[in-house]
């Protein structure tokens, strides 16, 4: 029986799996965006068992496509540390969205968690894009 040619060259998996976790990275995006919005409206739909079980959902298919790139990228891909520097980012982003959709205590806290994680988001994206630890600096120093 011949090997299966995926597990030869898993580099053949990779626009598929990219496309995944683009797709997940902005229903993520997204979703949090439309979550903040409603919790500063004082909507209670965002704390609601199905929002949290879909953003659960999101953020796990997005956490798997992200390490399956990972896992099948070569490792000189990650040389200049943009994918370390983007993970602490994104802890960061994690910790600003809980504060920002339930842990601050005033509507004013949530509202700069929730400004502060949308901009941490967008962080994380240029990083990912540019595949550089200086974000959407790499391009200002082109």
């Amino acid at each position: 029986m011949a090997p299966c040619p995926l597990a030869l060259y898993p580099l053949a998996l990779y626009p598929d799996v990219k496309a995944v976790h683009v797709t997940a990275a902005a229903m993520s995006g997204t979703f949090f965006l439309l979550r903040g919005l409603a919790v500063q409206l004082r909507a209670r739909w965002p704390h609601a068992a199905p929002a949290r079980y879909l953003s659960y959902v999101i953020d796990t298919l997005l956490l798997v496509a992200g390490v399956t790139l990972a896992t099948i990228l070569p490792r000189a891909m990650f040389a200049n540390g943009w994918l370390a520097v983007k993970l602490v980012f994104v802890a960061v982003y994690i910790v600003l969205g809980t504060f920002g959709l339930k842990r601050a205590s005033t509507r004013a806290g949530k509202l700069l968690c929730l400004i502060g994680a949308l901009a941490t988001f967008a962080l994380i994206v240029t990083i990912a894009v540019s595949h550089s630890p200086l974000g959407p600096l790499a391009w200002v120093m082109r």
